[in-house]
Protein backbone atom coordinates (compact mmCIF):
# COMPACT_ATOMS: atom_id res chain seq x y z
CA UNK A 1 0.00 0.00 0.00
CA UNK A 2 1.34 3.39 -0.94
CA UNK A 3 0.30 7.03 1.00
CA UNK A 4 -1.06 9.23 -0.97
CA UNK A 5 -1.45 13.23 -0.06
CA UNK A 6 -3.56 15.64 -2.46
CA UNK A 7 -3.43 19.08 -1.84
CA UNK A 8 -7.63 20.13 -1.90
CA UNK A 9 -8.15 23.81 -3.11
CA UNK A 10 -12.37 24.86 -3.24
CA UNK A 11 -13.14 28.06 -4.70
CA UNK A 12 -16.94 27.97 -4.98
CA UNK A 13 -18.07 24.89 -6.03
CA UNK A 14 -14.81 23.55 -7.91
CA UNK A 15 -12.48 21.67 -5.97
CA UNK A 16 -8.98 21.62 -7.71
CA UNK A 17 -7.01 18.64 -6.62
CA UNK A 18 -2.84 18.72 -6.51
CA UNK A 19 -0.65 15.75 -5.64
CA UNK A 20 1.71 16.55 -2.92
CA UNK A 21 5.98 16.93 -3.80
CA UNK A 22 6.73 15.24 -0.37
CA UNK A 23 10.09 14.15 -2.18
CA UNK A 24 10.77 17.45 -3.82
CA UNK A 25 9.85 19.73 -1.18
CA UNK A 26 9.52 17.69 2.00
CA UNK A 27 9.82 20.67 4.70
CA UNK A 28 7.34 22.47 3.12
CA UNK A 29 4.97 20.09 2.73
CA UNK A 30 5.11 19.19 6.39
CA UNK A 31 4.66 22.87 6.80
CA UNK A 32 1.69 22.91 5.06
CA UNK A 33 0.27 20.42 6.55
CA UNK A 34 0.91 21.33 10.14
CA UNK A 35 -1.76 24.07 9.49
CA UNK A 36 -4.22 22.93 6.43
CA UNK A 37 -7.15 22.92 6.32
CA UNK A 38 -7.30 26.47 6.00
CA UNK A 39 -10.39 28.96 5.40
CA UNK A 40 -9.17 32.26 3.39
CA UNK A 41 -9.69 34.79 0.44
CA UNK A 42 -8.45 33.77 -2.86
CA UNK A 43 -6.98 36.70 -4.66
CA UNK A 44 -5.78 37.98 -7.87
CA UNK A 45 -1.61 38.84 -7.88
CA UNK A 46 -0.30 42.16 -8.20
CA UNK A 47 2.61 41.96 -9.32
CA UNK A 48 3.20 38.35 -10.90
CA UNK A 49 1.13 37.54 -13.70
CA UNK A 50 -1.54 35.43 -14.50
CA UNK A 51 -1.97 33.76 -11.03
CA UNK A 52 -3.69 33.86 -7.33
CA UNK A 53 -2.51 33.95 -4.24
CA UNK A 54 -3.50 33.33 -0.58
CA UNK A 55 -2.06 35.49 2.08
CA UNK A 56 -0.60 33.22 5.20
CA UNK A 57 1.30 36.02 7.38
CA UNK A 58 -0.91 35.23 10.22
CA UNK A 59 0.59 31.48 10.20
CA UNK A 60 3.54 30.77 12.30
CA UNK A 61 5.95 28.62 9.73
CA UNK A 62 9.07 26.95 10.87
CA UNK A 63 12.39 28.21 9.18
CA UNK A 64 12.24 26.64 5.62
CA UNK A 65 14.82 26.43 3.26
CA UNK A 66 14.70 26.89 -0.67
CA UNK A 67 13.39 23.69 -1.88
CA UNK A 68 12.30 22.75 -5.14
CA UNK A 69 12.44 26.56 -5.69
CA UNK A 70 11.53 28.88 -8.83
CA UNK A 71 10.71 32.24 -9.89
CA UNK A 72 8.74 31.28 -12.68
CA UNK A 73 6.24 28.44 -12.03
CA UNK A 74 4.46 26.43 -14.46
CA UNK A 75 0.66 26.47 -15.02
CA UNK A 76 -1.19 25.02 -12.50
CA UNK A 77 1.94 25.03 -9.55
CA UNK A 78 1.39 25.89 -6.22
CA UNK A 79 4.14 27.72 -4.42
CA UNK A 80 4.59 27.91 -0.74
CA UNK A 81 6.33 31.10 0.28
CA UNK A 82 7.64 31.13 3.72
CA UNK A 83 8.53 35.18 3.41
CA UNK A 84 12.06 34.91 2.90
CA UNK A 85 11.55 38.96 1.77
CA UNK A 86 8.05 39.60 1.75
CA UNK A 87 4.62 38.30 2.94
CA UNK A 88 4.14 35.07 3.70
CA UNK A 89 1.55 33.58 0.61
CA UNK A 90 0.39 30.27 -1.01
CA UNK A 91 0.78 31.17 -4.69
CA UNK A 92 -1.36 29.32 -7.43
CA UNK A 93 -0.24 30.05 -10.91
CA UNK A 94 -3.24 30.16 -13.45
CA UNK A 95 -0.77 30.97 -17.03
CA UNK A 96 2.69 32.62 -17.40
CA UNK A 97 3.48 33.87 -14.31
CA UNK A 98 6.80 35.82 -12.85
CA UNK A 99 6.43 35.44 -9.04
CA UNK A 100 7.28 38.85 -7.90
CA UNK A 101 6.70 41.44 -5.18
CA UNK A 102 7.15 45.27 -4.71
CA UNK A 103 10.60 43.94 -3.83
CA UNK A 104 11.65 42.04 -6.54
CA UNK A 105 11.58 38.90 -7.90
CA UNK A 106 10.45 35.92 -5.32
CA UNK A 107 11.49 32.20 -5.43
CA UNK A 108 8.47 30.04 -3.59
CA UNK A 109 8.90 26.26 -2.71
CA UNK A 110 7.09 24.43 -5.63
CA UNK A 111 4.79 21.92 -3.48
CA UNK A 112 1.75 20.78 -5.71
CA UNK A 113 0.86 20.89 -9.33
CA UNK A 114 -3.30 21.04 -9.73
CA UNK A 115 -4.60 18.46 -12.31
CA UNK A 116 -6.56 21.08 -13.82
CA UNK A 117 -7.01 21.96 -17.88
CA UNK A 118 -5.81 25.31 -19.02
CA UNK A 119 -9.26 26.29 -18.98
CA UNK A 120 -10.38 25.45 -15.88
CA UNK A 121 -7.21 27.16 -14.29
CA UNK A 122 -7.57 30.70 -16.99
CA UNK A 123 -11.18 30.68 -15.61
CA UNK A 124 -10.28 30.49 -11.87
CA UNK A 125 -7.34 33.31 -12.71
CA UNK A 126 -10.26 35.56 -14.56
CA UNK A 127 -12.43 35.22 -11.88
CA UNK A 128 -10.81 36.61 -9.30
CA UNK A 129 -9.61 39.37 -11.50
CA UNK A 130 -13.24 39.97 -12.53
CA UNK A 131 -14.74 39.25 -9.33
CA UNK A 132 -12.30 40.18 -6.77
CA UNK A 133 -11.88 38.21 -3.49
CA UNK A 134 -13.07 34.58 -3.39
CA UNK A 135 -13.59 32.35 -0.13
CA UNK A 136 -10.90 29.14 -0.51
CA UNK A 137 -10.25 26.02 1.43
CA UNK A 138 -7.20 24.18 1.63
CA UNK A 139 -6.87 21.22 2.40
CA UNK A 140 -5.04 17.68 2.71
CA UNK A 141 -6.44 14.56 2.23
CA UNK A 142 -4.42 11.22 2.97
CA UNK A 143 -5.62 7.84 0.75
CA UNK A 144 -3.95 5.16 0.41
CA UNK A 145 -3.21 2.89 -3.05
CA UNK A 146 -2.11 -0.49 -4.14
Amino acid sequence: MIRVSELHLTVGEKTYVAPLLEDEAPESVRALKSFLPLESELMHVRWSGHATWINIDEIELPDLPRENHTVYPSRGDVLLYPGYKNEQEILVACGPTCFKSPAGELAGNHVATLEATRDELTALEEHTLRDGVQPVTVAIRESTED
